[in-house]
C-alpha cells in the first residue's frame, strides 16, 4: 500500500497499491524495496479486489494491464464504470476496472510504501527501506512491471539496492551473537522468533520424506495475504529453477561472507598485458577474452566445501585480528607459540624439517581441512585464533600452475622468476576464457606483472 498517495503523479482517492509480482512468496517477509523500469509507462487502475470485494486502485505497467486484468475483468469508462462500481458485489461474474492516469517509472522512484509482512525490521538503516527504486532489469514480458525486491536473496536485488540513493538496506536481523543474519537459516528454515512462519522450511522439498505439510509456506503466505486484502492475484506458475544435482532439491540463493581477491585493482594491467599474447584465433583473445577482462569483477576466492586447499587464514572471534600463513615452516613455528600459550598440546607436524624437499619429509604434513581445522593459533594480543572454515576456489590451483609446478617460492626461485614461469604456448577449449586462461593471466599479472603464456591455441 502506498504510504502517502498525495505524492503520486496522478489523482487518486487515497486507497492505492503498487502491484508487485513474485514467484517466491517465502521471500516477501524479506522485502525492502520495489523496483520499476525508469523508462516503462505505468498506469493507475481503479477496480475491486477479487478475493475481498474491496475497492482499490493499483499501479502497474501499462503493457501488462490486459494480461493482469483478464477474463474476470471488464474495462469500462465514464458513466458505465460509475454505474458498475455502485452495483458491484463480491462474486459477480465480471469485475469492472477503469484506467485513471499514467506516468513514467522515474516518476515513481523514492515513493514509500507500507511494509507488506511486518515480521521484522532491518537491523540498520531501516528508515531507508520500503521505497520504490529504479532498475534496468525490469521488463514488461510478464508480471506487473514492478519487481518485489529482497536484497538478501538475489544478486540482481542486492546490486540494485546498493546502487539506490540512499542504499536500500537488506533484511538482516541480529542473532544471539549480534551478527547480522537473514530471516532464513542455513538449514533453509525461517528463524524461530518470526511470527506465523517461524521454524518452517521455506520449501516443502527440504522436509524429510513424508514429513512435509500439505500446505507449503508459499501457500500459507498467499492465503494470509488474500485475507488481509494484500493479494491481487494468486496462481500456479511454472518456470525453470536450479536444483542440486546430488539431491535433486531446489537450490537456495543465500548471502554468505566470502573472501575476495581485488582483481578490479589489476584489471587495466591485465587488459594491457593481454595485447602482447599471440592468440589463435586472434578474435578469441581480442573479443571474448578481452571483453571478459574489461568486465572482470573481484575474484570470489573462498568455497564452503570439504576437499581442497584450506584458506591459510586464522582469525579471532570478532575478526579484528588475523594471521595469514605462507609456509609449513611458518605454520609449525606458530603452532609452537600456541602450545606455549596452552591453546594446543602437541604439534601435528612435529619432525618436519624446513628446507628438506624430500617426499619423506612432506609425508609428515597433511594440510587438508580435517587436520588444519584442529590447529588453534595465538594472536599478538594473546587471543585464540581459529582457521577460517572455507577452502580456496579450485581454479586458483589451476591458475597457480606456472609457479606451483616448480614448488615456487621454496625451490627454483631464481629460475622461475627469470625464465621457467612463462609458457611458450598453452592449448585449451574456448570455454576457458573464464577459467584456466583467465586464472593463469590474473595470477601472473598480480604476482609477476607479466603474462603466464606467450601463445594460445584455443579450439572450439
Amino acid at each position: 500500500k502506498v504510504e502517502d498517495p498525495s505524492k503520486l503523479p496522478f489523482e487518486n482517492n487515497g486507497n492505492v497499491f503498487f502491484l508487485a509480482w513474485t514467484t517466491t512468496p517465502w521471500t516477501l517477509p524479506s522485502n525492502t524495496a520495489l523496483t520499476v523500469g525508469p523508462k516503462i509507462d505505468y498506469v493507475l487502475v481503479e477496480t475491486f479486489n477479487q478475493y475481498t470485494g474491496e475497492p482499490m486502485q493499483v499501479i502497474l505497467a501499462e503493457k501488462l494491464v490486459s494480461y493482469q486484468f483478464g477474463k474476470k475483468y471488464e474495462l469500462l469508462e465514464g458513466d458505465a464504470f460509475a454505474k458498475a462500481k455502485l452495483e458491484y458485489k463480491l462474486g459477480d461474474k465480471k469485475i469492472p476496472y477503469l484506467i485513471l492516469g499514467s506516468c513514467k517509472g522515474t516518476d515513481l522512484v523514492n515513493l514509500r510504501y507500507e511494509q507488506l509482512l511486518p515480521y521484522a525490521q532491518p537491523f540498520e538503516n531501516a528508515q531507508d527501506a520500503y521505497r520504490v527504486i529504479a532498475g534496468d532489469f525490469v521488463t514488461t514480458e510478464d508480471g506487473t512491471g514492478i519487481v518485489h525486491t529482497a536484497p538478501t536473496f538475489g544478486a540482481d536485488d542486492a546490486l540494485v539496492a546498493k546502487q539506490a540513493n540512499p542504499p536500500i538496506p537488506p533484511m538482516l536481523v541480529l542473532d544471539e551473537n549480534q551478527n547480522p543474519v537473514p530471516l532464513v537459516t542455513l538449514q533453509g528454515k525461517f528463524r524461530d522468533e518470526l511470527p506465523e512462519v517461524g521454524g518452517k522450511y521455506v520449501k516443502n522439498e527440504y522436509f524429510a520424506d513424508g514429513e512435509a505439510p500439505e500446505r507449503s509456506v508459499d501457500v500459507d503466505i498467499a492465503i494470509a495475504l488474500k485475507e488481509q486484502n494484500r493479494a491481487f492475484k494468486v496462481e500456479k506458475y511454472v518456470h525453470s529453477y536450479p536444483h542440486c544435482w546430488r539431491t535433486d532439491k531446489p537450490v537456495l540463493y543465500y548471502p554468505l561472507d566470502s573472501w575476495f581477491i581485488k582483481v578490479t585493482e589489476f584489471k587495466d594491467r591485465m587488459h594491457e598485458l593481454n595485447k602482447s599474447i599471440n592468440w589463435k584465433p586472434k578474435s578469441t583473445g581480442e573479443g571474448r577474452f578481452g571483453n571478459w577482462l574489461a568486465n572482470a569483477n573481484d575474484w570470489n576466492l573462498s568455497r564452503s566445501r570439504f576437499w581442497g586447499i584450506p584458506l591459510p587464514i586464522w582469525r579471532n572471534e570478532t575478526g579484528t585480528e588475523e594471521v595469514i600463513i605462507g609456509s609449513i615452516e611458518e605454520l609449525t613455528a606458530e603452532i609452537e607459540k600456541s602450545i606455549a600459550a596452552g591453546f594446543m598440546t602437541s604439534n601435528p607436524f612435529a619432525g618436519f624439517k624446513a628446507g628438506d624437499m624430500s617426499e619423506e619429509n612432506y609425508d609428515i604434513v597433511d594440510l587438508h581441512k580435517n587436520v588444519v581445522d584442529q590447529i588453534t593459533l595465538i594472536g599478538k594480543s594473546g587471543e585464540k585464533l581459529t582457521r577460517e572454515a572455507d577452502l580456496i576456489d579450485v581454479w586458483f590451483d589451476s591458475g597457480s600452475m606456472p609457479y606451483s609446478q616448480w614448488h615456487y617460492p621454496f625451490e627454483n626461485k631464481e629460475q622461475v622468476e627469470n625464465q621457467l614461469r612463462k609458457a611458450d604456448f598453452i592449448a585449451e577449449g574456448v570455454d576457458q576464457t573464464r577459467g584456466w586462461f583467465y586464472t593463469l593471466h590474473a595470477i601472473a599479472t598480480m604476482i609477476s606483472d607479466d603474462v603466464a603464456y606467450k601463445n594460445v591455441v584455443s579450439n572450439g
